[in-house]
């Protein structure tokens, strides 16, 4: 520890203030059960695994990388931001990864002025359907017939009541048809309404060399690459566009095989299986593997193919905060302790089901945090790496490689094809053992058709292109790393609220209001950059936002182009609510659209 004071009653002072800090941190970590006046009880959550003792030697494993002291007290202060104050620090070890995740909370009027926003909407929408109801306002939606009055609804009052007075009157911001590759750039089609947007009427017209922002096209494989064309052509002609029939029966295909063995090789796993379709392979997949009388711990933000394969396992769900490990730690002990409702009896498995990138928060799973949970309390981890596998990590090998982690540390690996590698479908990996289980026991792997043969060999070629086995040396994983860190820098500098980690290429930008989601939207458009908004329900209510999704083919002239669209945009909507300093401009010069929009077209080709 050093000390800052030149005399000794300075020295003692410092001390004073670096010691209360530390008692005041331990007191915020003090375990759940925990309602002692003494901190050093709760200190002994950061023992190292296999200690026992009550001293505070072991404490020493959470100094800081940088740190080489015999003192424990100064290291412990150096973790409390990224240690277990907000919930996300290790319950025990040093973190491995170094990338920081910001959610910066909104100022105080923004808050007020989305709730008034979404109140007015709300006031208008009861006086509508009041002006619907007497018949002086035509009704587009669909009616019940009399004897139809007594049976229960298809939708929610309050969801149904959202759809028709403010989605409907915006809904031009989505769905919108495009005409061409879904590459860096591309074609929209235009199109109008003559009814706010009830119905839309195609004008034959389109929109031009658009910069895509939106897509999950990570590694630009949705492109035109000749060779890859060429390849995919060749599996059409041999084996045609589909098998018709399952993998059990005479649709299991060599190039299927050979898949496998490549996936499992990539991961560094004993074994693989592909399946047709990425949601499916969360959604039938999971109740193979639990059932009734098991326990699924599950983040609040996982995806919905997660939650509909863990209410169709029939086994007992619960809930963790996002990312916060006293919160997952917490429902772990409980259920160790105390077992199944009533009986009391423990539970034949404890699952936890996380995401390696959370697609609407751009977050990155605390990895070593949850693996070191799972061993505490000897439980299974289902890792969905949908957004994650080839768009993070070094060789992007997804976020186990990330934090530098054995793939074997997760027990059921599970990713898609249809984002990072520009193809369909999903795989599950893991130990021999699981795999060949699913292979029998899977509803996907028994009854739904094969994977398309030219989709097979679209993801064998993109496999083999990240991993460098076809002798191309594209540095696609590379350069996706480049553009997310300066695209979200970037927007930091000018002063927007965005959420995320470092590292991922989802970069969610917060809008909050519902009229400033819909009129960026629609500017953007205008200055020919296609961008993704969302709010509610998707998103909390007074959370909606833009969300930008980084590829490695955007170049750097696309980005300097966007972000200078996004600061003229944010200056005229008042968008930037962070209270950190930023510059007023994009520093590059900006260009000419029509010219930079050719420079795109071309590049894309």
């Amino acid at each position: 520890m050093t000390y800052t004071g030149t005399t000794h009653q300075g020295a003692i002072e410092t001390f004073w203030l670096h010691f209360s800090g530390l008692v005041r941190h331990a007191w915020d970590n003090r375990g759940p059960d925990c309602h002692c006046c003494c901190c050093c009880c709760c200190l002994l959550d950061n023992r190292a695994p296999d200690c026992h003792c009550c001293c505070c030697c072991c404490l020493l494993d959470n100094r800081a990388p940088d740190c080489h002291c015999c003192c424990c007290c100064c290291c412990l202060l150096d973790n409390r931001i990224n240690g277990r104050a907000n919930g996300t620090g290790p319950p025990s070890g040093k973190r491995l990864f170094q990338g920081q995740e910001s959610f910066e909370q909104a100022p105080m009027y923004v808050a007020v002025m989305t709730y008034l926003g979404f109140g007015l909407v709300t006031l208008f929408g009861y006086f509508r359907d009041f002006l619907r109801a007497v018949g002086l306002e035509k009704c587009h939606i669909a009616k019940e017939r009399d004897e139809q009055k007594d049976f229960v609804p298809l939708y929610q009052d309050f969801e149904n009541f959202y759809t028709r007075n403010l989605y409907m009157r915006v809904r031009d911001n989505w769905n919108r048809p495009i005409c061409s590759l879904p590459g860096p750039v591309f074609d929209v089609m235009e199109r109008v309404s003559p009814d706010y947007n009830w119905t839309f009427r195609l004008t034959g017209k389109t929109i031009p060399n658009v910069i895509n922002m939106g897509s999950y096209n990570y590694l630009g494989f949705a492109e035109n690459n000749v060779d890859f064309l060429k390849t995919v052509a060749e599996r059409v002609q041999q084996y045609g566009l589909g098998v018709c029939s399952t993998r059990q029966e005479m649709g299991n295909l060599g190039i299927h095989q050979e898949l496998e063995e490549l996936v499992a090789e990539f991961l560094g796993v004993e074994s693989a299986m592909v399946l047709g379709m990425g949601f499916a392979t969360n959604s039938t997949n999971i109740p193979a593997l639990v059932g009734k009388g098991c326990l699924i711990l599950s983040d609040e933000l996982n995806h919905t193919s997660l939650i509909l394969g863990a209410r169709l396992s029939g086994a007992t769900i619960r809930v963790f905060k996002h990312n916060n490990m006293q919160s997952l730690e917490r429902v772990l002990r409980d259920a160790v302790c105390s077992g199944q409702p009533h009986t009391h009896r423990p539970w034949k498995k404890i699952m936890i089901m996380v995401e390696g990138i959370y697609s609407m928060e751009g977050s990155v799973v605390c990895l070593p945090d949850i693996v070191a949970l799972k061993k505490k309390y000897k439980a299974y981890l289902y890792l969905d790496e949908a957004h994650s596998i080839g768009a993070v990590g070094p060789t992007g090998r997804g976020v186990t490689e990330l934090f530098g982690l054995d793939p074997s540390d997760v027990d059921v690996l599970m990713g898609t094809f249809t984002k990072s590698f520009g193809a369909a479908g999903g795989y599950i990996a893991g130990k021999k053992e699981l795999v060949d289980y699913l292979r029998s026991h899977s509803h996907s792997a028994v009854y739904a058709s094969a994977m398309s043969p030219p989709v097979t060999e679209q993801i064998l070629r993109a496999m083999r292109c990240i991993m460098g086995l076809d002798g191309t040396t594209i540095g696609k994983v590379h350069r996706l790393a480049e553009n997310t860190r300066y695209f979200r820098s970037r927007l930091q500098e000018m002063g927007f609220i965005i959420y995320g980690n470092d590292d991922s290429p989802v970069i969610p930008l917060l809008l909050y209001m519902p009229g400033k989601v819909v009129a960026f939207s629609r500017a953007m458009l205008r200055r020919k950059v296609g961008v993704v908004v969302v709010g509610f329900p998707a998103t909390p209510i007074t959370e909606a936002r833009a969300r930008f999704c980084l590829s490695a083919a955007h170049t750097k002239e696309m980005l300097d182009k966007v972000l200078f669209d996004l600061n003229e945009v944010g200056d005229e909507l008042c968008l930037k609510f962070s209270q950190r300093k930023y510059t007023s401009r994009p520093k590059e010069q900006h260009h000419n659209n029509n010219d930079l929009n050719k420079d795109f077209k071309q590049d894309s080709l």
